[in-house]
């Protein structure tokens, strides 16, 4: 049965679909190692009510941001299998940003605070994008900025604003990676790359290599 189990596993036949597999796997546990510490510090220093219900703020946020991710590498890998089956099983450049323009609709599309956040950080990487590169190394650098009385975005918008932030940001991963931000670009790696290699079941579910 393991044999069988291991054969399958990798069979370049199918190697595609378990992409997809491993691709939510990943997706979900990066969603849960960058928003359950976020949460849990955030619940602890402006969190209000019992300790009971900020950890069921944890929990539905970490939830949140876990699932929507797995769905958006699913969702993700799967256009772009059918994109490429129905081009004769050649990839084109488009395929990325129609892919994540779909996921993003799909995914993102509804305006909560979880995916307000993300589509936020998501198109702050994209416009930056446009910054002519330097030659010397990427060096982070912050920069705090004080809000006051802040409107959400309206709905309407927001939609195709995720939409077109999430097409936009897989193509340039894709096509252009040297001018995303070295953080985003390591998660993106993880999840969308690392979830193509894997060399028996442990490394195709628990651990990512």
């Amino acid at each position: 049965m393991s044999s069988l189990l291991h054969d399958i596993i990798t069979n370049p036949e199918y190697h595609d679909y378990l992409a997809i597999l491993k691709g939510a796997r990943n997706g979900f546990v990066y969603g849960v190692k960058v928003r359950f510490p976020h949460a849990l510090i955030m619940a602890i220093l402006f969190g209000r009510g019992s300790w009971e219900a900020r950890m069921r703020v944890i929990y539905r946020a970490t939830k949140q941001h876990a699932f929507n991710l797995a769905k958006f590498v699913t969702l993700y890998k799967s256009f772009l299998l059918v994109q490429k089956k129905v081009n004769g099983g050649k990839a084109r450049s488009a395929d990325t940003f129609i892919a994540g323009l779909l996921g993003g609709y799909l995914v993102f599309g509804e305006r909560t605070a979880i995916n307000e956040q993300i589509v936020l950080y998501v198109v702050s990487r994209v416009v930056a994008s446009f910054i002519p590169r330097a030659g010397a190394p990427y060096s982070k650098s912050t920069s705090p900025s004080d809000v006051v009385k802040p409107l959400p975005p309206d709905s309407r918008y927001f939609t195709v604003f995720a939409a077109l932030s999430w097409g936009a940001v897989m193509w340039l991963f894709t096509n252009r990676g040297e001018s995303i931000q070295p953080g985003m670009f390591n998660s993106m790696q993880y999840m969308y790359r690392d979830s193509e290699i894997w060399k028996d079941l442990r490394t195709l579910l628990w651990h990512n290599t």
